[in-house]
């Protein structure tokens, strides 16, 4: 698919500065859709919207289709008159980097009071019997993973065994007579979870409705694999690689790479692909549905592994051991695309990458992804250097699981930072003191790519300390939040100018200009 000549912003939802502690679809989401508009900017990208499983990652979540409750708005929930205002006094403010503990313990209890009272009083209250009416149709709607979601999530809280292959086997199998029983037992507690989903679903298609009255585009992350310890997996398990115990046989992961020495076991369970084929890849047409009716635009992180992916035995402690296993990728598109129509897609092409990779890309007409920090080390890295862009290209300065631009400067070697003076010019100082961002910024801006996506952190010229990820480090990451007041009307007014000499002041989907 082709896009419009435009440009964005990459900033995570919990990376903004809301009350909770935690970024939220609150008053700051709307406060950022303005802030985009004033600088004229017409894409927002954010990571995977699912519940965070260990180590708090969007890419590992807990669920491919659902949204993550820590990222409701308690302000909107007491706005709606689903918890009283006092309840929720005293939480960690707007400032500082996320404490994903401190927001389990305190603001998790309050998102449960919040929709426990909705459950309580929706049926009779006339303040809110519009929306139990919404919640309802929102139910019927969403049934073919929202069940199966809440048992999950309420089973994973009563077992607290970190992993639902732990549980007891009649519930670990899924059989009817044991889930009957957990549906009698805990059926608040079910509803509570599907209450929760739909508060997020309410507070996201808002967002959206308020993004979209300035021709601002959501693109979201969907990841290639879903996590072990999901709702997709204990559901799904004759789509994935397990054995008889429902273990794992063979994980995800890429071989030694920039980022490693010992390349990067993510732990996901691999697809049965022959089998997601036999079934018309029934799974992927739901799981890519869901996206569009999220995203404006879905960016597929790992794209490579559609053609081919990166095998390890679960049994292997790092990646180094793994094979490359042809995917049926080209079927998989085909199929999507005669299910759901025309799709939005945008290929997340970076490491490894094969002719038979870029072969499938163009043959489905996706852009791919060009980082100007990876352009400087030798002559093959200048394709993601802005001469060496072509159009079908979504460019940026940085990504989540890159250091900051200001951070990959101070940590660079002399060779590296004298390239880097060569293609944009001398800087008024030199060494740490120099500041590099807003040249390169200005270049990736200036090129031919469709898109061009700068992280946030970039604008500020952050350093290291606003480092979103590290890949294949395993702690300390998903945590930075945007200070409040940091993003100022200056700011802005600096991107819209930069944003209007290049001819990026449009929207992407702006089906005149396809």
């Amino acid at each position: 698919m082709e896009y419009s000549r435009s440009s964005g912003v990459l900033l995570h939802i919990s990376s903004l500065p809301s009350y909770g502690g935690i970024g939220d679809l609150g008053p700051a989401a709307h406060e950022f859709v303005a802030l985009l508009a004033a600088a004229k900017q017409h894409i927002w990208q954010v990571l995977p919207l699912c519940p965070t499983g260990y180590g708090n990652s969007p890419y590992a979540g807990s669920s491919a289709f659902a949204g993550n409750p820590f990222l409701i708005s308690l302000e909107f929930l007491s706005d709606w008159g689903w918890i009283d205002g006092a309840r929720i006094a005293g939480l960690a403010g707007k400032s500082g980097n996320v404490d994903f503990d401190q927001v389990e313990s305190r603001k998790l209890p309050l998102l449960h009071e919040a929709a426990l009272n909705f459950i309580d009083r929706g049926p009779t209250d006339a303040k809110l019997a519009a929306q139990w009416t919404e919640f309802e149709e929102f139910c019927r709607a969403e049934a073919d993973w929202l069940v199966d979601y809440a048992f999950y999530a309420v089973l994973r809280r009563e077992f607290n065994t970190g992993a639902w292959t732990a549980w007891p086997e009649p519930i670990r199998k899924r059989r009817p007579g044991a889930l009957s029983q957990i549906a009698q037992s805990h059926g608040r507690a079910l509803i509570m979870e599907q209450a929760l989903q739909y508060a997020f679903s309410k507070q996201w298609n808002a967002l959206r409705v308020a993004a979209s009255a300035h021709a601002i585009r959501i693109l979201g992350d969907v990841a290639i694999f879903v996590n072990m310890d999901s709702a997709d997996v204990w559901v799904h398990p004759d789509v994935f690689e397990l054995d008889q115990e429902l273990k794992p046989i063979r994980i995800a992961g890429v071989p030694p790479d920039y980022f490693s020495p010992t390349g990067q076991r993510w732990g996901n369970p691999l697809y049965r692909w022959q089998a997601l084929e036999t079934a018309g890849f029934d799974w992927w047409v739901h799981r890519i549905r869901r996206a569009c009716r999220l995203y404006d635009i879905v960016r597929l992180d790992h794209f490579r592994g559609f053609e081919a992916y990166w095998a390890i035995p679960a049994e292997e402690e790092t990646a180094i051991n793994g094979e490359w296993v042809k995917a049926p990728g080209l079927q998989l598109f085909h199929a999507l695309e005669a299910a759901l129509g025309p799709l939005p897609l945008v290929a997340e092409d970076l490491g490894l990458i094969t002719p038979e990779v870029e072969a499938l890309r163009q043959e489905l007409k996706m852009p791919g992804m060009k980082v100007i920090q990876f352009g400087f080390s030798d002559a093959g890295a200048h394709i993601h250097l802005p001469h060496r862009y072509t159009p079908d290209t979504v460019a940026y300065t940085g990504t989540h699981d890159n250091d900051t631009t200001q951070g990959w400067w101070n940590s660079i070697n002399d060779a590296t930072r004298t390239a880097v003076e060569t293609y944009v010019g001398p800087l008024a100082q030199t060494g740490a003191n120099a500041r590099p961002v807003w040249p390169l910024l200005r270049a990736v801006e200036g090129s031919v790519a469709q898109l061009a996506i700068v992280p946030v952190s970039d604008l500020l010229e952050l350093d290291s300390a606003a480092r979103m990820n590290t890949p294949s480090v395993g702690a300390g990451n998903w945590a930075w939040r945007l200070s409040e007041g940091a993003l100022t009307p200056e700011i802005a007014q600096r991107l819209a100018a930069l944003t209007e000499v290049t001819d990026r002041d449009n929207d992407p989907l702006d089906r005149e200009s396809l």
